[in-house]
């Protein structure tokens, strides 16, 4: 591959934004008495949320590739820093549903807060055909990183 080519240059951008990610993710961890999974599991539970997808501690451990033991210590210390909270599915009482706390979103506000804000002004100068590309472009990038 020509590392020099313009989807080289793409990949070298994407793997710095990345990084800023990560070490901002990492930081926020620490600050918290947090590890950086936790972060990503808190994330994989909000887009969650978001999406109306039931999380149970076996669909997280699948998001976060952990066992079965590895995603109970996950959520027992999630839960124990009181930002997640565990409540058996009205559907089916044998299932335990995993929601993120209120707790939990003010801190990734106060901390993310500016960053996503820059994020959002940074995409407000995109036309809307633009960020359709981006979107296009960055929904192949993760499905190719999910294989």
């Amino acid at each position: 591959m020509d590392d020099q080519s313009p989807e080289m240059g793409l990949v070298h951008l994407l793997r710095a934004v990345t990084v800023e990610f990560d070490l901002l993710g990492a930081e926020f961890a620490a600050r918290h008495g947090l590890h950086p999974t936790d972060v990503r599991a808190l994330i994989h539970l909000l887009d969650a949320a978001r999406a109306g997808t039931p999380a149970t501690p076996g669909w997280l451990g699948e998001q976060l590739r952990l066992n079965s033991p590895g995603t109970t210590a996950l959520v027992d210390r999630l839960a124990e820093f009181g930002l997640v909270q565990r409540s058996r599915d009205e559907a089916d009482r044998r299932r335990v549903l995993l929601e993120v706390q209120e707790k939990a979103t003010e801190l990734g506000w106060a901390f993310f807060g500016p960053v996503i804000r820059d994020v959002v002004a940074a995409a407000e100068g995109f036309e809307a055909g633009e960020l359709e590309t981006v979107r296009r472009f960055l929904t192949a990038v993760l499905e190719s990183a999910g294989t």
